[in-house]
């Protein structure tokens, strides 16, 4: 396979959530409520899924696709301020292969509505990768599902 050049994009996602902000930090650092709403999902097989919430810890889910080859998301949590912001960088590899490299920040805010996040993502994405446009719909989903582990 011939490498090509990174493809660079921001991603850019706000969402609210009508709970209190105690609840959308706790489906993050929370191992069984962020395996549900970030791991787990249709057409998704987790090999294994391990969190280790707190800076310097390490978030590390190994799961297949349909028939897509063995896929790894490796995260290390570089800043955590509680129900305020998380900064974690992570890595997709997929079949071995270096898939993207992200740097990503998450904000909690406070609204009359409920929480308010913001969520930034700057990607690298390499050969074979979703690219800019599946990524961010892939976060959108998971925000959805988060919205659902939230309202149960």
């Amino acid at each position: 396979m011939e490498l090509q050049r990174a493809t660079h994009a921001t991603i850019v996602i706000e969402r609210n959530f009508p709970v209190p902000p105690e609840r959308v930090f706790a489906a993050f650092s929370d191992p069984i409520k962020k395996r549900k709403w970030f791991a787990e999902g249709e057409g998704f097989k987790i090999d294994s899924y391990e969190l280790d919430f707190r800076v310097g810890g390490r978030e590390i889910t190994r799961m297949h696709f349909a028939d897509f080859p063995a896929c790894t998301n490796d995260t290390y949590f570089l800043v955590v301020v509680p129900n305020y912001r998380i900064v974690f960088a992570y890595t997709i590899t997929m079949g071995g292969a270096a898939y993207s490299s992200s740097h990503a920040t998450c904000e909690f805010r406070v609204t009359t509505e409920g929480e308010h996040l913001l969520f930034t993502e700057q990607a690298a994405f390499f050969e074979r990768s979703d690219g800019p446009k599946l990524r961010e719909e892939g976060w959108r989903k998971l925000f959805d599902q988060l919205a659902r582990v939230l309202m149960n």
